[in-house]
């Protein structure tokens, strides 16, 4: 069935999570979607984005005659580098992962359940062939963020009632930004505190794979046009 909504792009659904990135984290982005979040920081804030492959305090991508690609993050993108940046080896990287240093990470998603389960990984087809820095991420990080469309591209729930891919962790996710709604994951399953204009709550249920309780604050998700 086609949408009669329009849905969330995908630098709109990367602004809408980073409005809820706290003032003075350290944040690690996942490969996709997540990367576009070190657009949008919000005035004012100040937020430190940290990546597997070692740098801490990269910026918004460069302009293209900027672009220096001994300068990328984790998803071979170029990066910028703020005051204070620092650049190390992935030991160091993976010590600050392990040791909890990371506030949240922002990663993408194949599915999550209702239980926080999360499964991002795949070494099929025109895959990234390894699950990378994510085990590491979803233990190591103190939260998890999910960016993710809301379906598949043949219209099949992302958000269950139990994942069917491996998972990459247990229980770890706390909130999910989809191109339909924010979702928070907690002890009595999907409270979705946000829907994109112009669907209802019955519309947004039909779509996810597992019930959906309203926030009892339930809004409508606005965007700036992107």
């Amino acid at each position: 069935m086609t949408d009669t909504v329009a849905r969330l792009t995908r630098r709109q659904m990367a602004w809408r999570a980073a409005q809820d990135i706290a003032d003075g984290s350290y944040v690690n982005l996942g490969i996709g979607i997540p990367e576009l979040c070190a657009n949008f920081v919000p005035e004012g804030r100040r937020v430190t984005y940290h990546t597997e492959n070692g740098i801490l305090g990269f910026g918004e991508a460069p302009a293209k005659d900027l672009v220096d690609f001994d300068l990328i993050n984790a998803g071979k993108k170029p990066v910028s580098l703020l005051p204070g940046a620092a650049i190390f080896d992935h030991a160091m990287s993976f010590s600050m992962i392990r040791g909890k240093h990371i506030d949240l990470a922002i990663l993408g998603a194949f599915q999550v359940s209702a239980q926080g389960d999360l499964a991002n990984w795949s070494t099929g087809d025109n895959s990234v062939p390894a699950v990378g820095g994510a085990m590491d991420l979803v233990v190591g990080a103190r939260d998890i963020y999910i960016i993710t469309e809301h379906t598949t591209r043949t219209g099949e729930p992302k958000l269950l009632d139990a994942c069917s891919y491996p998972l990459t962790g247990i229980g770890v996710v706390r909130r999910v930004f989809t191109d339909l709604a924010v979702i928070d994951v907690t002890g009595d399953g999907f409270v979705v505190s946000e829907i994109v204009a112009g669907m209802s709550l019955d519309e947004l249920r039909a779509k996810t794979g597992s019930p959906l309780a309203a926030h009892r604050d339930l809004r409508s998700m606005q965007a700036p046009a992107l």
